[in-house]
């Protein structure tokens, strides 16, 4: 099964690091993606640049509008996608238990829903 992994990043926790910490703390994080790739389970990953460069858009009566950064108010922001090969959820959580990024942020594991997906890549 595949799954989607969106890795959130805890930006309290995260400016509490030198910039030496955070290096490190990252490059624990890519050591590990390694090991899921070398194991067969790290099938692609994209890490996105800071909540304060994002925008959201929405569309309410007719109207679209832009506003700046995410929508969600949370100390956790989306920092990253990491698309999983797993036997199961509880599988993909055994994986992703391990992984370094949860010390400072959080993955929300979701089953990717093969059916709809079918019908986007068409």
């Amino acid at each position: 099964m595949e799954f989607v992994c969106l890795g959130c990043l805890d930006e309290t926790i995260w400016a509490t690091f030198t910039p030496e910490q955070q290096q490190e703390n990252m490059q624990r994080c890519f050591a590990y993606d390694d090991v899921l790739r070398e194991e067969g389970h790290f099938n692609d990953g994209y890490a996105l640049m800071p909540a304060n460069m994002a925008v959201t858009v929405r569309t309410r009566a007719g109207q679209v509008t832009v506003t700046e950064g995410p929508f969600a108010e949370t100390k956790e922001m989306l920092g990253g996608l990491l698309f999983l090969e797993a036997h199961d959820l509880n599988h993909a959580v055994a994986l992703m238990s391990k992984h370094p990024g949860t010390e400072f942020g959080s993955f929300e594991i979701r089953p990717v829903h093969v059916e709809m997906n079918k019908l986007i890549r068409k």
